[in-house]
């Protein structure tokens, strides 16, 4: 057979399994074994031939960061914002008003970016895996000065789970806003709001011109430990410089 590797299509395996075991929904008991034994014959037979195989290794994949209006204007944190040269001919309209809207010039390193404003949260990336991983960076650290930062689980059974496991103490400890699970700054709901031109570091999944509330409001995506390693050091940095080996 041929595989279905151009939709996107996974091997479930042990560690698929596993993360799916006891969770809400999942097959209890004998159904849970059922289930495994289906899910393991959905995988794709040995001999399978494939239109493209693609192998990656993801240790040398950076930490990626927008510089844009949309979430595909991104790189990674030690590249350069790039010019309309280096951008495809369908996207240079939108990279010009990206230029403009956001105050980048091409060529610019978009690490050690100044910023405003943390935002670790949204039903993207407020996941109690995503909270685990913020926490874990700004344990025993302090958010900068002149940051405000602020958690917002993705639901009420993540924000249980956090308190359980006592992350929210961590987040308060080091200077965040720890807020009850809702959209929040994703889409600016009340009064989670940039001012004026401020920057913002976030975990959501939309960077569009305003999304955050103000008309000129700048917002840069990236992972929640990302987020927290910017909130720490009030810029665009690389967090793996502040993992522990």
């Amino acid at each position: 057979m041929r595989g279905g590797a151009r939709c996107g299509y996974i091997n479930p395996d042990e560690k698929t399994f596993a993360y799916i075991k006891n969770r809400l929904c999942a097959p209890q008991n004998d159904k849970w074994q059922e289930a495994v034994k289906w899910w393991s014959s959905l995988k794709s037979d040995e001999n399978s031939i494939y239109d493209d195989v693609v192998k990656l290794n993801t240790s040398e994949i950076e930490p990626t960061v927008t510089w844009g209006i949309t979430p595909g204007q991104s790189i990674g944190i030690n590249q350069k914002i790039p010019s309309n040269l280096e951008i495809d001919s369908d996207s240079q309209f939108i990279a010009e008003e990206a230029y403009q809207y956001m105050g980048f010039k091409p060529g610019e390193f978009i690490k050690n970016t100044p910023i405003d404003v943390c935002f670790i949260g949204s039903c993207t990336n407020g996941r109690i895996s995503d909270l685990r991983v913020a926490a874990e960076i700004v344990k025993c650290n302090k958010v900068a000065n002149h940051v405000k930062a602020f958690v917002v689980p993705g639901s009420e059974k993540v924000a249980k789970e956090a308190k359980k496991e006592g992350l929210d103490k961590i987040f308060i400890d080091a200077g965040f806003q720890w807020r009850e699970p809702g959209c929040s700054m994703c889409l600016a709901m009340n009064s989670d709001k940039l001012i004026g031109n401020q920057i913002s570091a976030s975990s959501s999944n939309r960077n569009f011109k305003g999304r955050q509330g103000s008309p000129k409001g700048r917002t840069l995506l990236m992972s929640p430990a990302m987020v927290a390693a910017a909130a720490i050091s009030g810029k665009i940095t690389d967090v793996r410089d502040l993992i522990k080996k």
